[in-house]
């Protein structure tokens, strides 16, 4: 049977505009909102200045290395700033690849071509292009000074102490590697790490720095640091500080850069396509339309019903408690109780109305478990007894002894 739709009024129709300029009302809102994010967004982002990379060569903050770079030209040396390994020229080659950028394919293509190579970098992979068998280990604090005066490195000899603040790297098996110089030693036993490690490559050598802090513009006059910089990048006439941009031809490969030229799009049109499919089903939403049920049902027979389950299941206490919390519900309205009274009160106010014991009149309102069909009618029949006690005294009549008898259990 299909329902019958209720006659839409004016009141309704006012009602249903009404609803809907809120709801419209609400999205504008939430639109202005997120377009104020997005600017404020916008303001900080423009007004807060990146901060400067590690080791940059044109920076002169702290973390910079301008004062090297010009150290080093005043001394002869051409230094060219290059971000792209065909840019790089004969001489000496410093790689800053701290991000991990360097595609391990050009690592090779330089330890084959370069002479004197300085690297920076914690990537396991360039670091086995290179022919380093070290690992990072980690990072080293604060701004000890270590000696290197004993060190094969010829520029690590002559700065004889430097800074050992940086990444400390270690051999993975614990011996020695062949060929491999470890120098600027930090920690002892299974955590010794080293600052500094050489190594032989087909065109010449590679120096893998960890000590970083010896480039640095704050601390390169800190002990021997200027002269291992400069014994280390200013060899050769020529220095290329090449620094690997990820992005860019000399990168490693990433995820992204496998997936073919046509998923960003894909992607692009998908959110689009989600971004109108929900709002199409969320315009398909309207008011809700109040509908007359097809059939009537009475109260009596969902009391009936329910009464049924609980006899079905033998729940009798369940069905006794439905009764005491209406008996309740009643007593508290005949004698002017608010909703929110306690039954204690309602309890202590029907004793006093009816003179009957607050003992009794509770065990009859709360009571107890129903353990068989008996105690179940006796203890309706005594809710009955009272309230019928109760409406004697609200209407004027006084009880009688057989109510008071009749309301105890």
């Amino acid at each position: 049977m299909s329902a019958a739709t209720a006659p839409t009024t004016p009141g309704t129709a006012g009602a249903q505009r009404t609803s809907r300029g809120s709801r419209v009302g609400f999205w504008v809102a939430i639109v202005l909102v997120g377009v104020l994010l997005a600017a404020l967004t916008a303001v900080v982002e423009g007004s807060d200045r990146p901060a400067p990379d590690a080791l940059d060569p044109t920076s002169a903050t702290a973390s910079g290395a301008k004062a090297l770079v010009r150290v080093l030209e005043q001394r002869g040396t051409d230094v060219r700033v290059v971000d792209r390994a065909d840019r790089i020229a004969d001489g000496t080659v410093f790689v800053d690849d701290a991000d991990g950028a360097l595609d391990p394919a050009v690592a090779e293509q330089l330890a084959r071509r370069a002479s004197h190579v300085v690297l920076v970098t914690t990537t396991p992979a360039t670091l086995e292009a290179f022919g380093l068998h070290v690992e990072a280990a980690a990072q080293v604090p604060g701004h000890d000074t270590v000696s290197t005066a004993s060190c094969a490195i010829p520029a690590a000899a002559d700065a004889r102490r430097i800074t050992s603040t940086g990444t400390g790297y270690r051999v993975p098996d614990g011996e020695h590697a062949p060929g491999t110089d470890l120098c600027a030693p930090a920690g002892t036993g299974a955590e010794r790490s080293y600052g500094l490690v050489r190594t032989d490559t087909p065109a010449g050598d590679v120096t893998l720095v960890g000590t970083t802090d010896a480039f640095r513009n704050d601390t390169i006059t800190t002990a021997g640091n200027a002269a291992l910089a400069l014994g280390l990048l200013g060899g050769d006439p020529t220095l290329t500080w090449y620094t690997p941009t990820p992005g860019t031809a000399d990168a490693a490969p990433t995820l992204g850069s496998f997936a073919p030229l046509w998923v960003p799009g894909a992607l692009a049109l998908l959110a689009l396509v989600a971004v109108a499919a929900g709002v199409w089903r969320g315009r398909r939403l309207g008011p809700l339309v109040v509908e007359r049920m097809p059939v009537v049902v009475r109260a009596a027979e969902t009391t009936e019903g329910r009464a049924r389950l609980s006899a079905r299941t033998r729940d009798r206490t369940h069905a006794l408690d439905t009764l005491r919390v209406a008996a309740i519900r009643r007593t508290a309205r005949r004698l002017g109780l608010p909703r929110s009274a306690h039954v204690d009160e309602v309890v202590r106010a029907a004793a006093r109305a009816t003179g009957i014991p607050d003992r009794h009149v509770g065990s009859v309102l709360v009571g107890g478990p129903v353990p068989d069909d008996r105690a179940l009618v006796t203890g309706a029949a005594a809710l009955d007894e009272l309230e019928r006690a109760v409406l004697a005294v609200t209407t004027g009549d006084r009880p009688t002894d057989h109510d008071r008898r009749g309301a105890r259990p």
